[in-house]
C-alpha cells in the first residue's frame, strides 16, 4: 500500500470550511467545523486516488509542499 502526501488548503465559505487539493484537479470537501473538514477531505482524497487508480490514470505527486501566505495590497 502506498501513502500519498498533498498539501490540502483549507478556508472558511459561506457554510462553514471549503477544503481542496491543488495538486488533485477536481478533489473538494466541506465541513462545519475545521475538523469536519479535514476528516472530509481525507476520505475524499482517498476516494480520489482510489477512482484514478481504477481507471488506469496517473496519481500525482506533490514534489514541493503548497506554500501559502497572506498579501497586503493597496489600491489606488
Amino acid at each position: 500500500m502506498k501513502v500519498y502526501n498533498y498539501s490540502v488548503v483549507i478556508e472558511p465559505d459561506e457554510k462553514g470550511y471549503h477544503a481542496y487539493v491543488p495538486a488533485l484537479v477536481g478533489c473538494h470537501s466541506f465541513g462545519q467545523t475545521i475538523d469536519e473538514a479535514r476528516v472530509n477531505i481525507s476520505e475524499a482524497i482517498q476516494l480520489h486516488i482510489e477512482s484514478m487508480l481504477e481507471d488506469g490514470e496517473v496519481v500525482p505527486e506533490e514534489l514541493e509542499p503548497t506554500f501559502v501566505t497572506k498579501l497586503s495590497v493597496t489600491t489606488a
